[in-house]
């Protein structure tokens, strides 16, 4: 008999990935979304869970991955929602590279530097009055945590292809949603390619140019913010105009709560052309009363100059009056903010944070609300559990400092000033792309959610799931 030729060994395959949805599940905060395969381990987002108490507890629990065996963190953009948790995976043992756009790095160490600081004064002023249940109360990460961090920050170009390690590939897209905001895209080992919208621009952002197309993925992360909303620009800057008019004619001051990065430069753009047009007299002064805020308005301004190719040629045309109502006054420091406070007579006072979670904004709120003069603006989302949406949802007081501030202040929810897609926009976005094997859809409240799986459902013909918090699905 002939003899047999030896067997070859069958080469090994890789198994399918791994997703597993660690935070921003059903809720607007929190993203963190891990990517496993046989040789890499990718964290897509790193972000803090705010709002109900309940979310923000889940800030102080153990991941349910060791950090230290995390390859790489991809940050989609500099939002406190998207980035605020990277000091504690680093406290906690995370040593590989933060990669994400060079702008986004920036943005996110003033943002991370400013949450500690927060979070180091509420747990002094929490030791001081004695208010917390913890003794001693202590912040979730300090200036130390932070430090460390921005020294893993990579930054990669938009539109190039990096390798992460063991065949895992990166490509980040422009995002439009705030600056260096980029929507990214994952080859992994075995062939199959994740996409992670991160935080979807809308078209019509009056700085920024639109997202880059969605040219596919077989697994797509979408989020859904306004997954049950439509956005109408025109009706939103007439709104925003009167509210600020009606104000000031009753010798009122108008607090706008602003996300310091992106949102207080819209308002800026805004209130900029209120000037130009007469609608905001030349005496009536604007303050932006936010350190961090102001951190981030010179990042722009440095993009206006540098033409940033993320920018709208019409914003680029006018320069740094895009952003510039002048006159226009800077708090930077402490006593600055006080004597804001301490000022009387029509004003206009952007500060952070967007939804009053904490920041300077609560000290401006503890002052106006109580007088029917003065009027406060919400011009972006407000979650469920933060004060935003309290006001938002016709509170007639509400808590801070530890007591209840009566609300007599007029109350405008001018939400479509957001720097989110709507769910038309979002599914515009998806519309000429081939279908994922599955869409999930998260960062969005749960009603939301569903309303954009059913919409892309319906409209599309993808399959759409809301996944749960914890869940894992393989990437096919």
């Amino acid at each position: 008999m002939p003899e047999t030729a030896p067997s070859t060994p069958a080469a090994p395959t890789s198994r399918p990935a791994l997703l597993r949805f660690l935070g921003g599940v059903r809720t607007v905060t929190g993203s963190k979304f891990l990517v496993e395969s046989d040789h890499a381990r990718v964290l897509v987002d790193c972000g803090l869970f705010q709002g109900f108490a309940d979310l923000r507890r889940r800030n102080w629990q153990k991941l349910a991955c060791d950090a230290k065996d995390i390859h790489a963190v991809v940050v989609t953009h500099a939002h406190l929602d998207h980035c605020g948790y990277l000091p504690r995976l680093v406290r906690h043992g995370f040593r590989g590279p933060i990669l994400t756009s060079a702008h986004t790095a920036r943005l996110a160490e003033i943002v991370l530097r400013d949450s500690a600081r927060l979070q180091m004064e509420a747990a002094q002023h929490a030791n001081d009055h004695g208010w917390s249940k913890h003794q001693p109360a202590k912040p979730l990460y300090d200036d130390n945590d932070v430090d460390q961090t921005v020294k893993f920050f990579d930054p990669v170009e938009t539109g190039a292809e990096v390798e992460i390690m063991g065949g895992t590939l990166l490509r980040l897209h422009h995002g439009g949603h705030i600056l260096g905001s980029a929507w990214a895209r994952l080859t992994l080992e075995d062939g199959h390619t994740l996409a992670v919208s991160g935080d979807l621009g809308r078209p019509g952002h009056p700085l920024l140019l639109p997202p880059e197309p969605f040219s596919g993925a077989d697994v797509l992360l979408m989020e859904s913010t306004y997954g049950d909303r439509s956005h109408d620009s025109a009706t939103a800057q007439r709104e925003f105009a009167a509210v600020i008019s009606r104000a000031l004619s009753r010798g009122g001051t108008v607090v706008i709560p602003a996300f310091a990065i992106d949102r207080t430069e819209v308002v800026l753009h805004e209130l900029a052309g209120l000037r130009r047009d007469g609608t905001l007299p030349r005496h009536v002064p604007v303050y932006v009363d936010s350190p961090m805020a102001l951190a981030a308005l010179d990042v722009y301004r440095e993009a206006l100059r540098s033409h940033s190719p993320e920018l709208r040629p019409e914003a680029l045309a006018q320069g740094e009056a895009a952003i510039s109502p002048d006159p226009f006054l800077a708090a930077r420091s402490v006593q600055e903010s006080i004597d804001i406070n301490n000022s009387t007579g029509p004003a206009i006072i952007v500060s952070s944070a967007g939804m009053a979670t904490g920041g300077r904004v609560l000290h401006h709120l503890h002052r106006i609300l109580p007088d029917p003069r003065n009027a406060v603006v919400i011009v972006g989302f407000a979650a469920a559990g933060t004060r935003a949406r309290d006001l938002v949802d016709g509170a007639r007081t509400l808590k801070m400092f530890g007591e209840y501030v009566p609300v007599r202040a007029e109350v405008a929810d001018v939400p479509h000033f957001s720097a989110h897609a709507d769910a038309g926009q979002i599914i515009d976005w998806l519309r000429d792309a081939p279908a994922p094997h599955t869409t999930y859809l998260v960062h969005g409240e749960e009603s939301a959610a569903q309303t954009l799986r059913d919409r892309i459902d319906r409209e599309l013909g993808w399959t759409a799931v809301v996944p749960r918090s914890g869940e894992g699905v393989l990437v096919r």
